[in-house]
């Protein structure tokens, strides 16, 4: 894989050229921003920023999107990548009263070249196709990250209705160990894995190695070249074991 050749192909599919991930949500473009614009509880943030290297169209940049979201009433995520202009662009981000998240790491495998991984026994991997299934994956999220279920249902039930998702459970007879999903992204080369949490008692025995390749196979039937990540600590080690490279770091920048 040439590294810088598949980040300028990101760049310009999932950031400068997004359309927007959902039937409630609108991409607009603010001179050299890019941003996605949504519902009160949705994602609303930037995506790319054209800003120049020295900085001197930054401030402004970052004011002119402080004050649209807030006339808004919008909180909202300014993703910072680590090529990104300018160089400083984090700290003049905190300085308008941006909070960093943690960073993660942007990663990127070829579908195809993603081995095949069993599943661990006793476990079975079933599609999530409709109300039964979301509200089995609102359940793994409540045990493995405490996340609000009535936001994971709301979202994951448009994207089926948009067939803009493919999501998967992990079943232990008849009790959800693990959810993740792929956002599709038609047009486009890159199929983004999310998600992928293990109930506490599951972790370390393979279920998020079998929902990666579960996820690759899809992503290959539906044609999309590239899976992409953005990688914590913890699944950052198993996916380097799986193939895939690191492109660059993002990290979120939060206004309230």
């Amino acid at each position: 894989m040439n590294r810088a050749e598949v980040l300028a192909a990101f760049d310009r599919e999932m950031r400068r050229e997004v359309v927007a991930d959902g039937p409630d949500t609108e991409v607009e473009r603010d001179g050299d921003v890019v941003r996605q614009v949504g519902p009160e509880d949705g994602w609303n943030g930037v995506l790319w920023s054209g800003l120049r290297g020295d900085g001197a169209d930054a401030d402004a940049a970052i004011a002119a999107q402080v004050r649209h979201f807030g006339a808004l009433g919008r909180a909202f995520e300014w993703k910072v990548y680590g090529h990104d202009r300018p160089a400083d662009l984090g700290s003049r981000l905190e300085a308008a009263g941006f909070t960093p998240e943690p960073a993660e790491t942007l990663m990127v495998a070829r579908a195809a070249a993603i081995p095949g991984a069993p599943v661990p026994d006793g476990v079975r991997l079933a599609p999530v196709i409709d109300q039964e299934g979301v509200e089995l994956v609102a359940d793994v999220h409540d045990a493995a990250f405490g996340a609000g279920r009535v936001r994971i249902r709301e979202r994951l039930l448009a994207q089926l209705a948009a067939g803009s998702v493919v999501a998967v459970v992990a079943m232990a007879g008849d009790v959800p160990i693990s959810a993740a999903r792929m956002d599709l992204h038609p047009g486009t080369r890159f199929a983004g894995l999310w998600g992928g949490g293990t109930v506490p008692e599951w972790r370390g025995r393979g279920v998020y190695r079998a929902l990666v390749a579960y996820r690759a196979r899809e992503a290959v039937a539906r044609g999309h070249e590239f899976l992409q990540v953005d990688a914590s600590d913890q699944s950052h080690p198993i996916l380097l074991r799986l193939g895939f490279a690191e492109l660059t770091t993002t990290t979120p920048y939060v206004h309230p």
